[in-house]
């Protein structure tokens, strides 16, 4: 499968670029790199997203950061595209040999023809995104999955983008069958959680 990742101008600054810094970017890498020497388990996401799909899936790992979640994915056999606007962090993730990487902003992100198994966004992409894109990220990650594909999205509630900002822009970008999680460990959801990992599909 040939990829081609248009890097188009963002629409605006995202929140990740407002709020950090290129050393903390450096630091964040720094600080994932010394988990991973003291294997530290970081694999949460990618055991989740691995128990719902088949075997050698092919999976879209969206704001992929330092690539650790895709890197992971790969290592389970499935087949992983990886995206990030950051190039402190693309940089980290072209590390993982076992991943494509592509540098990109996701609110406007065109991989051609490609259409995944699955998209995760996990990390607290969601959150992170640029004011008012996250309509628009929502129907990216629609317009490049397969019918029945899934989408898992992980981000932390006491942001200004909400849970049910969230829920209210995925079913208007054409999701449905949302199942909503308080933890990588499929701990129920409960209105006070502090995290939610949202799971939603395709129409197939």
């Amino acid at each position: 499968m040939t990829i081609v990742a248009t890097r188009n101008q963002p629409t605006g600054r995202t929140r990740w670029q407002s709020e950090r810094t290129a050393d903390e970017s450096r630091d964040y890498v720094a600080r994932f790199r010394e988990l991973e020497e003291k294997n530290v388990d970081t694999d949460g996401e990618a055991r989740f997203l691995d128990a719902v799909l088949a075997r050698e899936s092919t999976v879209l790992d969206a704001g992929c950061g330092t690539g650790r979640v895709g890197a992971s994915l790969a290592r389970r056999g499935h087949r992983v595209t990886a995206v990030d606007l950051d190039p402190i962090l693309v940089a980290e993730a072209r590390r993982h040999d076992n991943v494509e990487v592509h540098e990109a902003d996701l609110s406007t992100m065109d991989l051609g023809d490609a259409r995944f198994d699955a998209v995760i966004a996990a990390g607290n992409v969601m959150v992170f995104l640029g004011p008012g894109t996250e309509s628009a990220v929502l129907q990216r990650f629609h317009a490049h999955l397969r019918p029945s594909g899934v989408l898992v999205c992980g981000f932390a509630t006491d942001r200004e983008y909400t849970t049910a900002d969230y829920l209210r822009d995925a079913s208007a970008a054409g999701f449905v069958d949302t199942q909503l999680f308080s933890t990588w460990n499929l701990d129920p959801w409960t209105a006070d959680a502090d995290w939610a990992v949202v799971v939603a599909r395709v129409p197939g």
